[in-house]
């Protein structure tokens, strides 16, 4: 059964706006009591929060699909709905959130930062919040917004001021169970360890994280072996320490030439240039290894490398790494820019963007105007195509925002057909040039009578469809000789 799991694509859904509610107050003795529809509640968003107590991406390993809930609509008597509840999914600190394309979208490091992974729907609003001097009783209410659907990767990529890096059987686990709390598997085998160990280390008043990854192979960071499965979980660490096998039973390797492999590997997969390292030369227990020990220390010091001579099993030179280490991790702490209260930033979008485009395209042989822009294709998801009024309060918005306007300089004319929204997404309707309309041209509540002039696109679509049908019903009827 898996218990780690570093990489996750999740499913993420928030909850939907509810629609807006057209009531007239209605009370004895008030016969024209006035609109008093409540607007919808708005859907919850999906956020993602970094909990200390969370180390896996387990859950949504078994669970990919996550919904929050959508808002209430509105009622009569002025009453708002409910919002929609946030869903709010805990993650391990470190874990990356990318788009299906591999961007990164955020970073989440450090207990608390979040990061809204789908944002709700608003609500709609109701005909009380839609009435004006010139519209007092409107017959309709706007409608919910659906809510964002995503799919995000989320990459944990381990928090540790430690990493232990080398060959497979080099004895990290076994390095980690002495100088920490930890206690991972060990074995005598390759590749026992498939999952990052983390252990907690006190030197003096210094305490650190130690991280051991599990072994690296020739071709790690081209993904063989455990390779790019782990190789993440160094990116974090701010010391490195080479861990090699001065008793290996492989005649065609020496701790040498494990260093130099490994040294390439990090190479290759790239950002660990410039972080201090540190050499263990482990299994002095072994008379072979304190011997080989003694023969490749004074090459590898020449290469720079502070060496130190361990035993896991027998517990020497312990002290003297950890200390060694602490200090490391001290001086890369001093260097660190000193992390500042974080100053929170609210931007909200300007409500008054008027942007938007018209186009021209050829759909199914005939001539299409697509208007393409923000607030069009989100006043289209509020409108009830089955409201004339509600239509017609559209067409008066898209008047004033200049969408009749823009049309005209494209060359659209009376009849044309015009798309709002994306390809697969739009509505299309026929095109009739018109001044402002207000309350002055509308009839009967929740009817306009600007529906009832004739359309001259839909009828020659209609009459095409037709023609169609009765050739089809012709040709059904036809008999072979």
């Amino acid at each position: 059964m898996t218990t780690f799991v570093d990489r996750v694509e999740l499913h993420v859904a928030a909850g939907n706006g509810g629609h807006g509610c057209a009531s007239v107050h209605r009370e004895k003795f008030k016969p024209l009591g006035g609109p008093d529809g409540g607007n919808g509640g708005r859907g919850g968003d999906v956020i993602l929060t970094v909990d200390q107590s969370v180390t896996t991406l387990l859950d949504y390993h078994h669970s990919p699909h996550r919904k929050a809930t959508n808002g209430k609509p509105g009622e009569g008597g002025n009453r708002s709905g409910k919002d929609g509840q946030d869903l709010v999914l805990p993650v391990p600190d470190g874990t990356v959130v990318l788009d299906k394309a591999g961007n990164v979208l955020a970073d989440l490091v450090g207990h608390g930062t979040s990061y809204v992974a789908a944002q709700g729907g608003r609500g709609g609003l109701g005909n009380a919040a839609l009435a004006s001097a010139r519209r007092k009783a409107p017959g309709f209410a706007l409608l919910g917004e659906p809510g964002d659907l995503r799919d995000v990767v989320l990459e944990l990529k381990t928090v540790a001021d430690v990493a232990l890096v080398g060959y497979p059987s080099a004895g990290k686990s076994s390095l980690i169970s002495v100088l920490s709390a930890a206690k991972p598997k060990i074995a005598d085998y390759p590749f026992t360890t498939l999952v990052p160990n983390l252990g907690v280390v006190t030197a003096g008043s210094t305490v650190y994280t130690i991280a051991d990854v599990p072994g690296l192979i020739p071709g790690a960071s081209q993904g063989k072996g455990l390779g790019l499965e782990f190789l993440r979980h160094v990116e974090r660490c701010s010391v490195l320490v080479h861990v090699l096998d001065t008793a290996t039973l492989e005649s065609d390797r020496d701790p040498v030439s494990d260093l130099d492999v490994i040294e390439e590997e990090l190479r290759q997969y790239g950002g660990l240039d410039n972080r201090p390292r540190l050499v263990v030369l482990n299994k002095i227990d072994v008379p072979d290894g304190k011997d080989l020990a003694d023969m490749v220390r004074p090459d590898l010091e020449e290469r720079g490398y502070r060496v130190f001579e361990v035993s896991a099993v027998a517990h020497t030179g312990l002290r003297e790494l950890s200390f060694a280490l602490a200090d490391l991790v001290g001086k890369a702490r001093e260097a660190r820019p000193k992390e500042e209260a974080t100053r929170i930033v609210i931007r909200p979008k300007a409500v008054d963007d008027t942007g938007f485009t018209v186009t021209r395209e050829e759909a199914g042989g005939e001539l299409v105007f697509r208007v393409r822009g923000e607030k069009p294709e989100r006043w289209v998801r509020q409108t009830d195509f089955n409201n004339d009024e509600a239509v017609g309060y559209l067409a008066d918005r898209l008047n004033r925002l200049g969408v009749e306007e823009k049309l005209m300089k494209a060359g659209a004319r009376g009849g044309d057909a015009v798309a709002i929204g994306p390809e697969d997404n739009a509505v299309v309707f026929d095109w009739e040039p018109s001044v402002s309309a207000g309350a002055e041209m509308l009839g009967r509540r929740g009817e306009d009578h600007r529906f009832e002039a004739p359309r001259p696109a839909a009828q020659r679509r209609r009459d095409r469809d037709a023609q169609r049908d009765e050739a089809e019903r012709e040709f059904d009827g036809f008999e072979p000789f």
